[in-house]
């Protein structure tokens, strides 16, 4: 008894946080109303718990010097998908869905600048002569993954300033920082 308990318990658990979970569309509604009203791009990222580059572009973009850059030129989205089992309740529900429409998925972090209604401006898929489709850059941790980053910040934000543009790229282009003993 108390085993069927405990499931039943950790069965309403899961369903709870489902419910608390919106999904990709509610996300989006919003971010494109957002968007409209502030005359702002949208710059949508899918990431999972379990992915190390993708904690890293959330601490990046937390960063003090670039969240005040994001947040002047864009509505920022994260949504959640291809979370393991423990963390289903986790994912944005039809995430995986406008992923794909995205030009996903190669792997998270993704990301995309969208127009206010919702039209993709650029991704995060580097076209190269070997690859003209273009792979996905992840986390813009190499040269030309920055390089590539910095493209899609200037075709999604004509308008950023240069200074702001250089803030990014000084932060993406800085040498990791190792913990001292």
């Amino acid at each position: 008894m108390k085993t069927f308990t405990l499931s039943l318990i950790l069965c309403l658990a899961s369903l709870a946080a489902f419910a608390d979970t919106p999904t990709s569309d509610q996300v989006m509604a919003d971010a494109k109303a957002k968007a409209a009203a502030d005359q702002k791009t949208i710059f949508v990222h899918f990431g999972a718990s379990w992915c190390h580059w993708c904690h890293k572009l959330d601490d990046f973009l937390d960063q003090p010097e670039i969240k005040p850059v994001f947040d002047k030129y864009f509505v920022s989205v994260k949504l959640v998908v291809t979370e393991d089992e423990p963390h289903k309740a986790l994912e944005n529900a039809g995430a995986d869905k406008f992923l794909e429409k995205l030009g996903g998925p190669q792997g998270i972090p993704y990301c995309a600048f969208l127009n206010a209604d919702g039209s993709l401006i650029i991704n995060s898929k580097r076209p190269t002569d070997a690859n003209p489709e273009g792979q996905n850059i992840g986390y813009p941790g190499e040269a030309e993954e920055v390089d590539w980053f910095l493209k899609m910040l200037k075709k999604a934000a004509p308008g950023m300033a240069a200074d702001d543009l250089k803030k990014i790229e000084t932060a993406l282009r800085a040498p990791a920082k190792t913990a001292k003993p």
